[in-house]
């Protein structure tokens, strides 16, 4: 298939998933692109229970992943296991405008990360299954493409709330509850099973004998991730540095925009660019967290806070997708699942700890250590990609 075919043949099913993940996107960023700020200025926590929230959640959602891709190989049925995720994420936006403490905060994003983790790796699979081999890296590309328009205009949108009702963080957390609802519907409308799903397993979950038929490629990809996940802590910290040098709370939400409209416009032409020279594309997306990391290390302006955060989108729009299709084209086909759900799992685990390292670095010593760590990372990561064969690690295989 030419290239230039792929955008306009990629299944329906793929583009509406994108959608939902974009007015989800939209929903979850009005509160995620202050809820730093209103954590610390608001309720009085720290830097480290930042870190501690925004790690704890994001192990949760690593957690259920496993079992959510395990249960949708196990029932040759996506949907269902999709639609329950995003509908747990949708109930639980009211939660944050009712918040009087840092525990209620928690709990809010416990149930609301669960929700991701039981959607994420059927959601993944599902792509998988709808798109031809030699088209995944531009389907994933997209839908990342997609869920990060929602990430921008999500912060967007609470800048323009915040400035016309004097900084109501409560208020712009009840307007969030609007497209979560929109991306419901969509699953419920415009998502379908492929054809030829196939019956239900007669073999429980997450059996030994399925988790030893993911090849040992698989497990490559999975140590690679998560190194590079210790390297990628909370983006809860570029909001904190810009805030700490002196940016205004109203406008924090902007150093998202930044990131993610680096994030958008890169992740499908570098998804499409991944189905043909992969090795490379992951490497210079692991040199733009590198660049990210300096420039936030030293910086003492704001200004050169959204140079740093232009770099870390585009590192996002190198990899994320790209790995994701990795891990699509060396796992089994009936495995699909279950191998998202793993690989999620192991980056989750890495994400907690770094998150909870970058708060106690943040706290301890102070921001550009944090940052110069995760550049440290970033270096293994590269060292390891390039310590074996390339053809190990981002190659693409026919079903």
């Amino acid at each position: 298939m030419p290239p230039a075919a792929r955008a306009t043949s990629l299944p329906g099913g793929v583009i509406a998933l994108g959608m939902v993940s974009l007015f989800m996107d939209i929903s979850s960023e009005m509160i995620h692109g202050t809820l730093p700020v209103f954590l610390t200025t608001v309720l009085g926590a720290s830097a480290l229970s930042v870190g501690a929230i925004e790690g704890v959640a994001e192990a949760t959602a690593a957690v259920c992943k496993v079992f959510a891709g395990a249960v949708s190989d196990w029932t040759r049925r996506r949907k269902p296991l999709v639609l329950l995720g995003y509908g747990l994420s949708m109930v639980t936006k009211p939660l944050f405008p009712l918040a009087t403490g840092v525990g209620m905060v928690l709990g809010a994003r416990f149930v609301d990360r669960i929700g991701k983790g039981v959607r994420d790796a059927p959601r993944d699979a599902l792509v998988a299954d709808l798109t031809p081999p030699d088209a995944r890296g531009a389907a994933y590309g997209l839908r990342q493409s997609l869920d990060t328009v929602g990430a921008i205009l999500g912060p967007a949108l609470a800048i323009w709330l915040m400035t016309i009702t004097h900084d109501d963080l409560r208020f712009v957390y009840t307007v969030a509850v609007l497209p979560a609802v929109v991306a419901v519907a969509i699953v419920v409308v415009a998502v379908r099973e492929p054809d030829g799903t196939g019956t239900a397993s007669t073999r429980v979950p997450l059996h030994r004998a399925d988790v030893a038929r993911l090849p040992r490629r698989y497990w490559l990809v999975v140590a690679f991730g998560a190194i590079l996940t210790l390297a990628r802590f909370s983006e809860a910290f570029l909001l904190l540095r810009a805030n700490e040098l002196g940016l205004a709370s109203a406008w924090v939400p902007g150093v998202l925009i930044v990131m993610n409209v680096a994030y958008a416009a890169s992740a499908y032409p570098l998804g499409r660019l991944s189905d043909h020279v992969r090795p490379r594309v992951l490497a210079w997306g692991v040199g733009c967290l590198v660049a990210a990391d300096v420039v936030l290390a030293a910086t003492h302006t704001v200004a050169w806070v959204l140079v740093g955060a232009a770099a870390w989108g585009l590192h996002l729009g190198a990899t994320q997708g790209l790995l994701t299709a990795v891990v699509a084209d060396a796992a089994p086909a009936d495995l699909r699942g279950t191998a998202f759900g793993v690989f999620h799992l192991v980056a989750g685990v890495a994400l907690l700890a770094a998150s909870l390292l970058a708060g106690w670095l943040w706290h301890a010593v102070g921001p550009p250590m944090a940052f110069a760590t995760s550049a440290v990372f970033c270096m293994v990561a590269l060292a390891g990609m390039w310590g074996r064969p390339t053809a190990n690690l981002p190659t693409r295989e026919k079903d």
